[in-house]
C-alpha cells in the first residue's frame, strides 16, 4: 500500500467483511467464498475466462502504475510466476480502472512480465472481488475456485510460496 493505515476486518455477513480505512468501510471477500466468475481482457486482447481457470491454482493481483508499492512489488510477482508455472501457477495482474491503458502496456512491455496483464476499464473485476479500490490487493486461489488468502500490500513472499506449493500439491 502507499500510504499504511491502521485497518481492522469487521463480519458484517457470512463470507463477506468490511475492511475499515480511516473511517471508510469498504466490502471485502474472505477466504471461505469462492472467487467471482470474472473475465479478463488482457492487454493484448485475448480473454481469460472463468474456465481457463478451473483447476488452476491462481493469483488475481489488483494494481497500478501509480502504486508505488505495486511497482516495486512486480519483479517478485513476476519471480513467484516463473517459479510455479510449471507447476500449474497462472496469474492475472488486473490494472485498475482508473490506469491509463497506454501506461500499463507500456509497463508490462518495458518489464516483459511474463504473465497475463489485463485491464479493468469499467471497474467490474474490482468490483467482483470485494469493491477492491486499495492497491496492490492480491488473491490466491486454490484448484477449487476458492480464495485461500487475500493480501492487502505487499505480501510476505515466503509465506505466500509456502501456501502456493501446498495448494499446487493438493
Amino acid at each position: 500500500m502507499d500510504k499504511p493505515r491502521r485497518s481492522f476486518l469487521k463480519p458484517v455477513a457470512i463470507g463477506v467483511a468490511a475492511l475499515v480505512i480511516g473511517g471508510i468501510a469498504f466490502k471485502t471477500l474472505t477466504s471461505t467464498q469462492s472467487a467471482p466468475e470474472v473475465t479478463y481482457n488482457s492487454i493484448d486482447g485475448r480473454k481469460v475466462a472463468p474456465a481457463d481457470l478451473k483447476g488452476k491454482v491462481y493469483l488475481v493481483n489488483f494494481w497500478a502504475t501509480s502504486c508505488t508499492t505495486c511497482v516495486a512489488e512486480m519483479p517478485m510477482m513476476a519471480e513467484t510466476y516463473n517459479k510455479y508455472k510449471e507447476q500449474g501457477l497462472d496469474f492475472i495482474a488486473v490494472a485498475m480502472k482508473y490506469d491509463r491503458p497506454d501506461y500499463v502496456v507500456s509497463f508490462a512491455k518495458d518489464r516483459q512480465l511474463p504473465f497475463t496483464v489485463a485491464f479493468d476499464l469499467d471497474g467490474s473485476a474490482a468490483r467482483a472481488f470485494g469493491d477492491v479500490s486499495m492497491t496492490p490487493t492480491t488473491f490466491l486461489v486454490d484448484k477449487d475456485g476458492k480464495i485461500l488468502k487475500r493480501y492487502l500490500g505487499k505480501p510476505d513472499f515466503a509465506a505466500m510460496h509456502q501456501l502456493i506449493e501446498r495448494s499446487i500439491k493438493s
